[in-house]
């Protein structure tokens, strides 16, 4: 049985390009960075749990909130076969429950802050707005959107954000776990405009104050499907 089912939907993602010296430092032991053409990224992703169940079982008061995280891409060797994954820098939910079931299970970065978000539908357009609020300050990420669905190409910079299905967090100096993340091949709404107002310092540390000043190369919408996540594997 999995760990975790639930959709996820709405996904607004803006991609940054960055120095991946920056992000050694956060590397899991055996993963190597996953670039694509050559360029490092990192993202900060907003998206909605919907119809979330742990083991099966409805959580009350549980099943539906806002998650916004910033991650990065990785790979890992298993035995020849290449898999692609992401490591979180920090995972940001509304429910303190989640953060302490997610941060000690899985070993992940999970913290708990006041969220909201709003999805509004108006004539050929779509509108998605993810609000968080850190040491008293709120945050934001809104993405305009046509309303109608578009694939998302192979080979495409989307794709490559898209399609990476394994989770990897640091256990130790020496361990990392390991959990897949199943989900169908996803659909994109083309976006129109964004509004991206976050204090990376603040939120993230002194390490991605740089993404103050800095606008992303791509900023995407996905419309997201059920997902499960498998119960975790302790590699290396």
């Amino acid at each position: 049985m999995s760990f975790l089912t639930a959709e996820w939907r709405k996904l607004a993602i803006a991609n940054y390009v960055i120095d991946k010296d920056l992000l050694i430092p956060y590397l899991p032991v055996g993963t190597e960075l996953d670039l694509w053409n050559d360029t490092c990224y990192v993202s900060l992703i907003g998206f909605l749990f919907k119809n979330t169940k742990l083991l099966g079982f409805s959580i009350p008061f549980h099943a539906n909130f806002e998650e916004v995280n910033l991650r990065f891409y990785v790979k890992y060797n298993d035995n020849g076969i290449w898999k692609r994954g992401v490591v979180f820098i920090k995972e940001i939910v509304p429910k303190f429950a989640l953060s302490v079931v997610a941060n000690t299970i899985y070993n992940e970065n999970y913290e708990a802050m006041p969220m909201s978000h709003s999805l509004t539908e108006v004539d050929e357009g779509r509108e998605v707005i993810y609000k968080w609020r850190y040491k008293n300050q709120w945050q934001g990420f809104a993405v305009k959107a046509h309303r109608a669905l578009s694939e998302i190409l192979p080979g495409s910079e989307a794709e490559f954000i898209t399609e990476h299905y394994w989770g990897y967090a640091r256990y130790s100096d020496l361990k990392t776990n390991e959990y897949e993340v199943k989900h169908p091949k996803w659909a994109q709404y083309n976006v129109t405009s964004f509004e991206i107002n976050v204090d990376f310092e603040l939120v993230y540390g002194t390490s991605f104050a740089f993404l103050n000043e800095q606008q992303p190369s791509s900023v995407m919408l996905a419309e997201g499907s059920e997902v499960s996540v498998e119960k975790k594997r302790t590699i290396i």
